[in-house]
């Protein structure tokens, strides 16, 4: 037998001092280090690569940590983890930001100089989060600058572009001059899947139209009588009686008095406004449709500044809602408007910038994505969601999903379109795979046009790609090319698979973006779905259950709450709080109940550590060692449950309560006595059982605490052991006892205790006041003597009869008595 006695030094875990000094010390020891040779079954992590243009909040904090729970508990399963730290630096919220910030309009100021407002933006902001990311003790495999990947880096925008002249080769991606969400703020075409909807009202006018050929007239209900000048048509249902004399007969608008074919269509409801609708250029998605689908010409009345154009002269250059205003009043002085109703809608918005969105037409390029919708419901059964209900979240959007998906964009700080134009024949050319484009300001890498050979010149696609478009690959960089650089022994390991990575963990706001486009970029790019598992977040609100946001005054910022608490606290708290997938209302009162658990742990982990270890697995334990270690046993086992969906509400709570209610609060005090050996009542044995206990249980509950909390865990493993706890193999149930014994004895000892604890306080006698004489229930005969040290009892009898007649008596939900005599 060998015995240590190591102690921790510290009488309180300061998380200000002890936090950054055990993360420089990971750091240096390279202890998360990705080493695609050690022979481990590789673990890929497609981090998300957090936006870079405003601090996290709380959210930001809370869903990270739970990524790097994931990655912690896998390495202690015994895998090899790819976990990259990233930032994404692409897209139209870092635009707005600068736009912010700097108080100018993009189109105002040069390109370059533009490109820089947002890089300055970028560094100072990717520095804080990183900073948050190394106080909360994430384990990325490296957090050194030049190995944090940034999706504006040449090497990342390259891949993106490789993709785009793969997939347009392959006739996957094509250019189109059609409709499209357009947002008269950022400039830009967006994506259905970009679009928010802000609750409102609007009126709805019934407007005086005439019938050319009868002279009779024709009431149709519209909210955008700025539109009237840009209808194809007039439309009713084809089953309505009222308007079946009208087909083939023409419409003449007020004012206008512009001449417009009128005929029947399912897409008119009978029972909306008057039955009889205008189709406009474009007053939405179902204006849209109609005109592709009636091959109508349409009339551009709304310019890609939100202003009415020359279509209109008498309103050119008024902005939609001062037209809309003017139009209608003009109508009614005219005596065209009838009637008007407010009516509750729903207004499309941008989702960067909230401002309404238009439908304008321009040419954009499209990657294909309706025809492979029925492979991404298949990918749907076979990839494994958690929580699985996320699930029916892109299903439900693979069910409304009708076009391809618009991939450029009219901004500057994004990926290049790598394209150049034939000043000739104005034949897109593309270059070959692999560099860096910036088609905008650079010559094109070759001299002649690819289709009519001619050598007078090119022009510079100047667009950008949908930010979606480099995120979407993320999956593909870190696992097949890291920094655009085939890696053929891990393109090799991990591309023999049946998925490109392992698990995407991300929000839930973005399943119909991030997760739907790398599921369709992964099948077109290598045939199999991007991943095996998909874990869905939910968010971290307010009190009131609002989203936390700066503009509402309602965010809570992590480094404040790191500061006063510590990262673990933090981390456990985000476990704790509420079941995966499930939103979290931030209160920090249980953040700091949280912060005193954290330190009961180390203060529990400095008492056992007061008494020597001992490695003899040969000891004999007894009953109450026996029991402790049965219920830890089942307490990893329910852990390993809630681990193993990645659901880190399960173990959070089962090892709290089981540290708290019987580890701390019955265990300890049964068996402070033995491991003193108070009275020398107990021989060595007996002595070296009880210290034994103390430690595996420590041992086992602070290993299985440590993905979630990596801090104290591994301040406390260092301690007792001289090496990290980060290197240690997740305890399994079957290596903690063989056979677990008197589980069936836990409830009623906890209310044997409560009862005896109970007693004292309300006669208002201290805990450690001797009870002379004291019947228990039978069944815990087995603790006996760990009982009477644990209560100061004097005498344990068996009959009520040997008690004086003035001892208290209690019963026993299983029927039993106790019976105290103080």
């Amino acid at each position: 037998m060998s015995k240590s006695d190591s102690k921790l030094p510290e009488k309180t875990y300061d998380p200000k001092k002890q936090d950054i000094n055990l993360f420089t010390t990971w750091q240096k020891e390279k202890l998360f280090h990705f080493d695609k040779s050690s022979g481990k079954p590789i673990y890929s992590i497609d981090t998300p690569p957090p936006y870079a243009n405003a601090p996290w909040h709380m959210g930001g904090a809370i869903h990270y940590s739970g990524i790097d729970m994931i990655a912690r508990y896998m390495r202690m399963r015994g895998h090899e983890v790819l976990f990259p730290m990233c930032l994404d630096r692409n897209g139209l919220p870092i635009e707005v930001q600068a736009e912010k910030e700097f108080k100018i309009s993009m189109h105002d100021v040069p390109r370059e100089d533009f490109l820089k407002m947002c890089k300055q933006i970028l560094d100072r902001v990717g520095d804080m989060i990183l900073h948050v990311c190394r106080i909360l003790g994430f384990s990325n495999n490296s957090f050194e600058w030049e190995d944090v990947y940034k999706t504006d880096h040449e090497q990342y925008r390259a891949l993106t572009q490789s993709t785009f002249i793969k997939l347009f080769r392959e006739n996957q991606i094509y250019e189109d001059n059609r409709p499209n969400n357009y947002c008269t703020r950022c400039k830009t075409t967006i994506a259905d899947n970009e679009i928010d909807y802000r609750a409102g009202s609007h009126i709805l006018y019934d407007i005086k139209f005439k019938v050319k050929e009868t002279g009779e007239d024709l009431i149709i209900s519209t909210s955008r009588p700025e539109l009237i000048p840009a209808i194809g048509v007039v439309i009713y249902n084809s089953n309505d009686d009222r308007y079946k004399h009208l087909e083939g007969k023409t419409a003449v608008t007020p004012i206008f008095e512009d001449e417009v074919p009128i005929l029947p269509h399912h897409y008119a409801k009978m029972e909306f406004g008057t039955g009889i609708l205008m189709v406009c250029a474009y007053g939405d998605s179902g204006d849209v449709q109609i005109f592709r689908e009636l091959n109508l010409n349409p009339k551009t009345v709304i310019n890609t500044d939100g202003k009415i154009t020359e279509v209109i002269p008498q309103y050119e250059g008024l902005k939609v809602k001062e037209a809309k205003k003017e139009i209608a009043k003009d109508l009614e002085e005219n005596g065209f408007i009838l009637e008007k109703i407010d009516t509750p809608h729903n207004f499309p918005t941008c989702s960067r910038c909230s401002n309404d969105v238009e439908f304008l037409a321009m040419p954009e390029y499209y990657l294909k994505q309706v025809e492979y919708l029925p492979k991404l419901r298949e990918y749907a059964d076979t990839m494994k969601f958690f929580p699985d209900f996320m699930k029916k979240v892109w299903l439900d959007w693979l069910n409304i999903v009708s076009i391809d998906w618009p991939i450029s964009r009219r901004r500057y700080y994004g990926t290049e379109v790598p394209v150049w134009y034939c000043k000739k024949c104005n034949q897109p050319n593309l270059p070959k795979p692999g560099p860096y484009y910036q088609p905008w300001k650079d010559n094109p890498p070759f001299d002649k046009c690819q289709k009519c050979g001619t050598s007078e010149g090119f022009v510079g696609d100047i667009r950008t790609f949908d930010t979606w478009m480099d995120s979407s690959i993320s999956e593909i960089y870190i696992s097949l090319y890291p920094h655009n650089k085939r890696d053929d022994e891990l393109f090799n390991l991990l591309n023999s698979r049946d998925y490109i990575c392992d698990i995407r963990p991300q929000g839930k706001d973005i399943v119909r973006t991030w997760l739907h486009y790398s599921m369709l970029r992964g099948h077109q790019l290598y045939d199999k779905p991007a991943f095996n598992h998909a874990w869905i977040s939910g968010h971290v609100v307010d009190r009131k259950g609002e989203k936390m946001s700066k503009s509402k005054g309602n965010s809570i910022y992590p480094e404040e709450m790191i500061e006063k608490y510590g990262g673990d606290s933090v981390r456990l708290y985000g476990a704790i709080e509420a079941s995966h997938g499930s939103d979290i209302r931030f209160n920090q009162q249980r953040l700091q109940g949280i912060s005193k658990f954290i330190n009961k742990l180390y203060n529990i982990s400095r008492f056992v550590s007061s008494f020597p270890s001992t490695d003899d697995e040969d000891v004999k334990l007894l009953p109450a060692d026996e029991w402790i270690l049965s219920e830890l046993a089942k307490t990893i086992d329910e852990s390993i449950q809630g681990y193993d969906v990645y659901d880190f509400n399960v173990p959070a709570k089962a090892l709290r309560k089981f540290t708290v209610d019987l580890f701390a609060s019955q265990y300890i005090e049964m068996v402070k006595g033995r491991a003193y050996n108070r009275e020398e009542a107990f021989g060595d044995d007996e002595q070296n059982a009880a210290h034994y206990t103390l430690h595996k249980v420590l041992n086992t509950i602070i290993k299985a605490f440590a993905p979630l909390v990596p801090f104290v865990t591994d301040f406390i493993y260092r301690g007792l052991h001289g090496k990290t706890i980060h290197k240690e193999e997740f305890p399994k149930p079957e290596e903690i006892i063989e056979e677990t014994k008197f589980t069936e004895l836990t409830e009623v000892l906890l209310e044997s205790n409560s009862i005896i604890w109970k007693c004292k306080k309300d006669m208002k006698l201290p805990l450690n006041t001797p009870i002379k004489n004291a019947v228990l229930p039978k069944s815990l005969g087995v603790f006996g003597t760990d009982l009477k040290m644990m209560h100061i009892i004097n005498k344990l009898s068996s009959k009520a009869e040997e008690l004086d007649t003035e001892a208290k008596k209690f019963s026993v939900s299983n029927g039993d008595e106790i019976i105290l005599s103080l």
